[in-house]
């Protein structure tokens, strides 16, 4: 919690409850169900959440905007950025049932109000966002392919509609096909080790019809 708190000092008092309630959550669930690795369950709040919320570094969500979090798994970085964005809807789906079953528990034990979670396969619904985020769940291309026709037309943030993607290394020849990509380093934003070679991806999508 003191990660979160040092890079995020404006939280509301119900949002500290949230994020501090995530810990014992996640630790319970994941006993049950695994969907944390159990090396990283020890380094929930640097490795999952505040790393979730390195998208809000590079771009928060406006009210009323909606967002489409694909392969969530436990609900990164979906749930993390819905405590920080109570006024945005997030949509979080996952083919694989079980992790979207702990996401629903997470959900209804914080009383999240925005976010919706479902099993779902992404490109098989026509729903549009502002942005879809994710955490490295395929190659930006595949991604792409999925999620293009879910983006919304009319843009409200700073950054163009389209994909926000939290990947790590050297990310040159998968983005070689898309030149309008940009990358954020979160060592810019965050000063532990783990950050080091991580980035936020965002990629302008265009509406299509």
């Amino acid at each position: 919690m003191k990660l979160i708190e040092k890079y995020f000092p404006d939280l509301t008092e119900l949002q500290l409850s949230q994020f501090s309630q995530l810990g014992t959550l996640y630790r319970d669930w994941n006993a049950k169900i695994n969907v944390v690795s159990r090396k990283d369950i020890d380094s929930l709040y640097e490795r999952h959440i505040l790393h979730s919320l390195g998208i809000a570094k590079v771009q928060g969500f406006t009210p009323g905007s909606k967002v489409l979090d694909v392969g969530t798994g436990g609900g990164f970085p979906g749930v993390p950025l819905a405590i920080l964005f109570p006024e945005t809807d997030f949509y979080l789906i996952d083919v694989i049932q079980k992790k979207i079953k702990v996401v629903n528990e997470v959900v209804a034990a914080l009383e999240l109000q925005n976010v919706k979670a479902e099993q779902r396969r992404a490109g098989t619904f026509e729903d549009r966002f502002d942005f879809i985020v994710s955490r490295a769940v395929t190659n930006m291309p595949d991604f792409v392919k999925w999620v293009k026709k879910n983006v919304t037309k009319k843009s409200t943030h700073n950054l163009s509609n389209g994909i926000l993607y939290l990947k790590g290394g050297d990310l040159t020849e998968e983005l070689a096909l898309f030149p309008k990509a940009t990358q954020y380093e979160l060592s810019d934003y965050f000063e532990e080790e783990f950050f080091e070679t991580k980035k936020v991806v965002h990629l302008p999508l265009k509406y299509k019809l």
